[in-house]
């Protein structure tokens, strides 16, 4: 049975009642061993676990990224799904860093991977790259609105790689990121409190008035913490929309495990912090 609530509103009732900070589980083989974990299966595991049991019922989002399991085959893939469903169980909403993007039948494969509410793997909402036109992301647009999950379209990313595709020119004036963040709007026409339909926009990009970020839906904002953006700079970056904005922090949290009540004390402070700066007060 499909969720009472779309993605939109559940994940703005959870930004208003837990903070807006969804925390990245990143389980790199650098991370691991500073918890002095070895970079196997059980240390992949031990550190899932601890991350779900210190945040998950405390913060709106946890964000696996799914390449970190993927690297220990069927093992790292039975560990992420277990990681999934203990923390959507316990409360968090589960956004899948997978960024998929593909055309047909491939699409929709990736999109029954983690928007089919019976797949082992699924989230509340995915990201996704729409770099190969974003009528390619039709399937995965069509199964979020029917399960009631979210997607996090890739706009305007904080890698210096990215500008070279999302600040290109179309024919008609608007830049391809522009284009992106129209359409957008479009999925996310008339849905209150909050759109299902998110972009990814880097929270370390400075200025980006020029752009039109508030298009009805959450805006998630890699680059708080290690990447060098601090939770002030949100308003200046984001502007009238930065009350949808989700920032996303990783190292900035989980370098203070593997002690739980470590994790919890950074996340809170980190969630205060974007708080005060969000609502100025």
């Amino acid at each position: 049975m499909s969720p009472v609530e779309p993605f939109g509103a559940r994940l703005r009732r959870a930004m208003d009642e837990r903070g807006p900070l969804c925390v990245g589980i990143d389980p790199h083989a650098s991370l691991l061993a500073e918890w002095g974990l070895n970079d196997d299966v059980a240390g992949l595991e031990r550190f899932s676990r601890t991350v779900v049991e210190a945040l998950a019922g405390r913060v709106a989002a946890l964000k696996p990224q799914s390449a970190f399991y993927e690297r220990f085959g069927s093992r790292g893939l039975a560990v992420l799904e277990k990681s999934v469903e203990e923390a959507r169980a316990a409360g968090a909403l589960v956004v899948m860093d997978a960024k998929r993007g593909d055309i047909g039948s491939t699409m929709a494969a990736y999109a029954e991977s983690f928007l089919r509410e019976e797949a082992p793997l699924f989230s509340d909402a995915l990201t996704v790259s729409p770099y190969l036109g974003y009528g390619s992301l039709r399937p995965a647009v069509d199964l979020a609105r029917e399960s009631g999950a979210g997607l996090f379209v890739l706009a305007l990313t904080s890698n210096p790689e990215g500008a070279e595709v999302q600040h290109a020119v179309r024919p008609d004036g608007r830049s391809v990121a522009a284009t992106v963040l129209a359409h957008l709007a479009e999925e996310n026409a008339g849905q209150a409190p909050l759109g299902s339909f998110g972009a990814v926009v880097g929270a370390t990009l400075g200025d980006l008035s020029s752009y039109d970020l508030d298009m009805g839906g959450p805006l998630l904002a890699p680059g708080i913490g290690a990447q060098g953006a601090t939770p002030a700079d949100l308003p200046r970056v984001f502007g009238p929309a930065v009350r949808n904005v989700v920032p996303s922090v990783s190292r900035g949290v989980l370098r203070h495990g593997p002690e739980v009540a470590a994790l919890r004390d950074a996340a809170e402070r980190f969630a205060e912090e974007i708080r005060t700066a969000v609502t100025g007060g």
